[in-house]
């Protein structure tokens, strides 16, 4: 059983730059692509940015050049790191390991406003 616990959200300024970060317990981390997901108030999950095993990303046309998703395989750990944000960036940031189904943490609030 892998948990995956994030941290790194909070209240944030319109153009804010956190990061958030994504540990996973175990030792099957390096072998399986990492994502994070975002759910806003009464609009469904989407996938936010992807990182391979092998480091290879994919973003969100909404969040592309803003986000980077990186990883750190010694530390068990995946990365976001959100720039220029906006409003509509708000929601619940979750990550994901996909390996069968997917291991989620459990959320993170990342609220951006002045």
């Amino acid at each position: 059983q892998v948990q995956l616990e994030e941290s790194g959200g909070g209240l944030v300024q319109p153009g804010g730059s956190p990061r958030l970060s994504c540990t996973a317990s175990g030792n099957i981390f390096k072998f399986y692509a990492m994502e994070w997901h975002r759910q806003a108030p009464g609009k469904q999950r989407e996938l936010v940015a992807a990182i391979s095993s092998g480091g290879i990303t994919n973003y969100a046309d909404s969040v592309k050049g803003r986000f980077t998703i990186s990883r750190d395989n010694a530390k068990n750990t995946v990365y976001l790191q959100m720039n220029s944000l906006k409003p509509e960036d708000t929601a619940v940031y979750y990550c994901k390991m996909a390996l069968g189904r997917g291991y989620w943490g459990q959320g993170t609030q990342v609220t951006v406003s002045s």
